[in-house]
């Protein structure tokens, strides 16, 4: 999926790309970073989009995060966007709701 997203927004482009492999690494390239927008999985190995997303929100309230979640997963999404995330894409996904999520949680 991270290739997919990559790919996707690296042909528009408008984005420089980071990527992590987990939540902690994610949270520690955050760190480093200091992104303008993350992009979380709900489902990821050691530690999981939901717990890397209060984590970051802890280290940034103003951190702009748009969650990727599968079909079935409508409560968590709505979990999410309670604790911060500012939209959600659902897999599969289109690559124009892609780069119109990343574009709308830019501009918040």
């Amino acid at each position: 999926m991270r290739k997919v997203i990559r790919e996707i927004l690296e042909g528009t482009r408008l984005f420089r790309i980071e990527e992590a492999s987990h939540g902690l690494e994610g949270l520690h390239r955050y760190r480093e970073v200091k992104p303008d927008l993350v992009l979380l999985d709900i489902v990821m190995p050691v530690l999981d989009g939901i717990s890397t997303l209060e984590r970051l929100i802890k280290m940034d309230p103003r951190a702009r995060v748009v969650m990727c979640s599968a079909l079935g997963q409508e409560e968590l999404i709505v979990h999410a966007i309670r604790l911060g995330a500012k939209d959600f894409v659902v897999k599969p996904f289109h690559p124009h709701r892609l780069v119109t999520a990343v574009h709308r949680a830019l501009e918040l």
